[in-house]
C-alpha cells in the first residue's frame, strides 16, 4: 500500500508540458537523497593507491619510467 502511495505521488509530481514528462522538485530531491545514502560509503573510501599510481603515470608519461622501452 505504501508503494502505491509513493508511485501515485511520483506520478502526480510529474509535469507534462510540451509532451515530455518531467519529475517535480520533491521527487528529484528524494532521488538525490536515496542516491547519496546508497553511495556515501563508496565516496568515503577514496581512490585506491594503485589507481592513483596509474593516473599519475598517465598524467606524466615522460617521467623516466618508460626510458628502457625507448631507443
Amino acid at each position: 500500500m505504501q508503494s502505491e502511495k509513493t508511485a501515485d505521488k511520483a506520478e502526480a509530481s510529474m509535469k507534462s508540458s510540451s509532451g515530455s514528462a518531467r519529475l517535480g522538485r520533491d521527487v528529484q530531491h528524494k532521488i538525490g537523497q536515496q542516491l547519496r545514502a546508497m553511495y556515501d560509503d563508496v565516496i568515503k573510501e577514496g581512490v585506491p593507491d594503485r589507481f592513483r599510481d596509474m593516473l599519475r603515470q598517465l598524467d606524466n608519461p615522460d617521467d623516466g619510467s618508460s626510458e628502457g622501452s625507448r631507443g
